[in-house]
């Protein structure tokens, strides 16, 4: 069998790993030390741009346009610089078991992988609608989103079903992004999801209001309450009907699933230290292992903030753990301390010409201040979350560059508020002016 040894190992080949990469980089990593193992085929990409322009009719964007760290504003790692650098891109290899305390990983194929760090940076699979055995979930033209194999599926069934109809079951990220994407192709769209309204991990009712009024302007039909019970095929294969427990049925030339997505952690079971849902980790995002490190979607980690413990699914926090563990790491080497992880949650989506910006936590009474009329031609508004008479989180539609650092720095600061009438009054411009 293969053996290969490298000081660090990045198990992972998404957006983390490509941040971490990075920062291995900038603190000075040496030629051979450094490897990064993925089981996708192309080196690490700006994942959020397979659900928006990726998809696109015109000016789709492709690879290597998209590779990190061009998300952040950064320079684009193509796969050359990681030669460059001396980093070893180890793709399309499954790592199929870790033995943390050996400190060695098997691929599927049987290489064997030492390291002396490790950096889990795993992320998240998608939930299947065939893990809950949902009647014809495995017929052809239904699909989930989560890596750009999937999305080049995607794009060969729009082009194949053209002007077709297609049904998006869920209602969150993934459900509003696709659902845009796929009216854009032209199709005639219907959203499926349970909850009284879209985004409920987020929105308020208020703000998905104006969304749904919005999407059903541009023509998309949202059929609430219910889920899809099962699926009928044509006798290729391919998805005909999409079956609601309400009783009603759609008719399908494609169907997209966001149901949500579950951090890849198994291969770690029984040893090392878990909580919520995660792998427990601390402000510099070391386990419960030592010389092991966890970042992005797998993390269990304090969340300073708000002096608890959380696990966060977004591209933001992946870029910023991952950062913060090679320098805690490098740092840990050189007898030298660095800084604990204070993060302000962060989340953000664009869809047809709408972009919104989320800060901090959304807990307590809400208030909603703006325009958020879906008629309106530049509908413009937001929303602050205020607990214990502090406001602790932000939400704007529609902002300018310096709008949204406004209602992050409010977010942030955690001001007081007395009265919520003049608190929505102020709108935008309290966060403005703090």
């Amino acid at each position: 069998m293969a053996q290969k040894s490298f000081k660090y190992v990045i198990l992972g080949g998404g957006v983390a790993a490509g941040y971490a990469a990075r920062e291995f980089a900038k603190q000075g990593v040496k030629p051979c030390e450094l490897a990064i193992i993925s089981k996708e085929a192309v080196a690490p990409y700006e994942r959020p741009a397979l659900s928006k322009a990726y998809l696109f009719p015109e000016g789709a964007a492709r690879l290597p346009g998209f590779h990190v760290c061009v998300g952040s504003g950064g320079e684009r790692l193509l796969p050359e610089w990681y030669k460059e650098k001396g980093i070893e891109l180890i793709l399309s290899t499954e790592i199929v078991k870790a033995d943390l305390a050996a400190k060695t990983l098997i691929s599927a194929a049987g290489e064997i992988f030492k390291y002396h760090i490790l950096m889990i940076a795993t992320g998240s699979t998608v939930i299947k609608l065939t893990d809950f055995r949902v009647e014809g979930a495995d017929a052809q033209n239904i699909f989930y989103l989560r890596e750009i194999a999937d999305a080049d599926k995607l794009v060969e069934a729009i082009k194949a079903k053209k002007n077709g109809k297609a049904v998006i079951v869920g209602g969150g990220y993934i459900g509003l992004e696709l659902g845009a994407v796929m009216k854009i192709n032209n199709f005639d769209v219907t959203m499926v999801y349970p909850e009284p309204w879209c985004m409920p991990r987020l929105f308020s009712a208020g703000i998905a209001e104006f969304y749904e009024g919005y999407y059903a302007k541009k023509g998309i039909k949202i059929v609430k309450g219910t889920v899809a019970v099962g699926f009928t095929s044509d006798s290729n294969g391919e998805v005909k009907e999409v079956k609601l427990k309400d009783g009603r049925v759609l008719e399908a030339d494609i169907v997209v699933v966001g149901v949500g997505g579950r951090p890849l952690t198994t291969l770690f079971k029984g040893q090392v230290e878990e909580e919520k849902g995660g792998i427990k980790t601390d402000a510099f995002f070391k386990t419960s292992v030592p010389d092991v490190y966890a970042v992005g979607d797998v993390a269990t980690f304090p969340m300073k903030l708000y002096n608890d413990v959380r696990r966060v699914e977004h591209v933001d926090h992946a870029r910023k753990s991952a950062e913060q563990a090679v320098r805690a790491i490098k740092a840990s080497e050189e007898g030298k301390s660095t800084d604990e992880y204070d993060y302000l949650p962060y989340f953000y989506s664009r869809s047809f010409d709408l972009s919104w910006q989320f800060y901090g936590d959304n807990v307590g009474d809400t208030v909603l201040f703006g325009d958020n009329n879906p008629e309106s031609p530049k509908a413009k508004f937001g929303s602050y979350w205020i607990k214990d008479g502090k406001i602790v989180g932000a939400f704007l539609e529609g902002g300018s560059p310096d709008e949204n650092k406004a209602i992050a720095k409010v977010a942030r600061v955690q001001p007081p508020v007395e009265n919520l009438d003049i608190l929505q009054k102020e709108g935008l411009s309290f966060a403005c002016k703090i």
